[in-house]
C-alpha cells in the first residue's frame, strides 16, 4: 500500500510543464468542458505528475465532459509511444465560469476509472484561473490541501537557453499529445508592440464613437430643450373664429379665446390694415384678423330725403 501524508491524504507533486498545459487546454474552449489524463510515477507513496495527455475525442457539454472509446484509444497511444515505463496517475477537467469541485458526473468517473489510492483529479475554471486537486482520503474524495509545483527548469543560467521571445500565437499540434505548440513569430509595429493596423483600428473607433455621441446630442437636445416657432392669427370665414397658426407649416396650432386679442397693440398703423393679408398656406378658409382698433370707423354719408308734394322750402 502506498504512503500517505499523516492526515490521510496523498502526496502529490506536479511539474509547472504540465500545470501550463493543463490550463492552456482548458483556455483553448472556455465554454464547455475539456478532459485528459495524467502521466507520472509512484515512488514512495509520492504521486508524481510529470505529464499530461489531452483528451482528443470526449464527449464535451457546457457542464460535463465524459471519456470515449475514441479518447481512450488516443491516450495508451500517446502513453505506450511516449511514457511507456509510467502510469496514469489521474485525470484532469476543466469547469469553464463554475468553480473548482467534483460534480456527481465527475465523482462517478473518478470512482469507476480512477480508483487506485494515489490517483488524483485536478480541476481547473478558464474563467476565474482557480484551480484545484482532489484524491482519496481513505474511502472519500476531498479536496487536497496541499500540493506541491516544482519546475524541473530550476537551476538553469540566464542567456544560455539560445531562445527569443515567443509570442502566444499556436501552430498546428506536431506532437501527438493534443497539445498545441508555441512558436516564435515577429510583430510589426510600434515599439510597444502595437501594430500598425490594430493602430489604426483603434484610431477610427475613437473618431466613429466621437461622432455618434455628437449626432446623439443634437438629437437629443432637438427633442428636449425649447426652440423657437413663428405663429400668427388668422380668422375662419365660415366661422369668424380666431386661431393661432404656425407661420412656416400654415396650420392651426390652437383656437384664440374672445376678446383675448383686445389688449394688445397692433404693430401696423390702421390705415395699413386695409391691406389684404394673402391666405395661409394649407387652409383656404382662414385669413389673418385685423386688430378691432385696425377697423374704419367712418359711416357712408346718409341718402337725402326724398321730397314729397305740397313741401314749402
Amino acid at each position: 500500500m502506498s504512503k500517505q501524508k499523516k492526515d490521510g491524504a496523498p502526496a502529490v507533486r506536479f511539474t509547472s510543464e504540465v500545470v501550463r498545459q493543463i490550463r492552456q487546454h482548458a483556455r483553448s474552449n472556455s465554454k464547455t468542458e475539456v478532459c485528459g489524463v495524467l502521466i507520472g510515477s509512484d515512488t514512495n507513496g509520492l504521486a508524481s505528475i510529470d505529464a499530461a495527455i489531452a483528451g482528443v475525442n470526449a464527449a464535451q457539454g457546457g457542464a460535463h465532459v465524459t471519456f470515449t472509446q475514441d479518447t481512450w484509444e488516443h491516450i495508451y497511444k500517446i502513453k505506450d509511444r511516449d511514457y511507456p515505463d509510467e502510469r496514469i496517475l489521474g485525470w484532469y477537467h476543466s469547469h469553464p465560469g463554475f468553480g473548482v469541485f467534483l460534480s456527481d458526473h465527475d465523482t462517478f468517473i473518478h470512482k469507476n476509472f480512477f480508483s487506485s489510492p494515489n490517483q488524483v483529479a485536478w480541476v481547473f475554471d478558464p474563467h476565474s484561473d482557480e484551480e484545484g486537486c482532489f484524491g482519496w482520503h481513505g474511502q472519500r474524495l476531498e479536496r487536497l490541501a496541499h500540493v506541491s509545483i516544482v519546475d524541473q527548469r530550476g537551476g538553469e543560467a540566464a542567456g544560455e537557453t539560445g531562445k527569443s521571445e515567443a509570442s502566444m500565437s499556436s501552430r498546428a499540434n506536431t506532437s501527438g499529445d493534443g497539445f498545441d505548440d508555441f512558436a516564435e513569430e515577429p510583430r510589426a509595429g510600434s515599439a510597444d508592440g502595437e501594430t500598425d493596423l490594430a493602430k489604426l483600428a483603434r484610431i477610427v473607433s475613437t473618431v466613429l464613437s466621437y461622432i455618434a455621441i455628437f449626432a446623439l446630442g443634437a438629437v437629443a437636445s432637438w427633442y428636449l430643450l425649447p426652440h423657437f416657432v413663428p405663429v400668427g392669427v388668422a380668422v375662419d370665414r365660415a366661422t369668424g373664429k380666431q386661431y393661432m397658426i404656425d407661420l412656416k407649416t400654415g396650420k392651426a396650432l390652437a383656437e384664440v379665446p374672445p376678446g383675448a386679442l383686445d389688449s394688445i397693440t397692433p404693430l401696423l398703423p390702421a390705415e395699413d390694415s386695409k391691406s389684404p393679408s394673402p391666405a395661409p398656406r394649407g387652409n383656404d378658409d382662414i385669413q389673418p384678423a385685423a386688430h378691432p382698433e385696425a377697423q374704419p370707423t367712418t359711416q357712408p354719408p346718409a341718402k337725402p330725403a326724398e321730397k314729397k308734394r305740397g313741401d314749402v322750402h
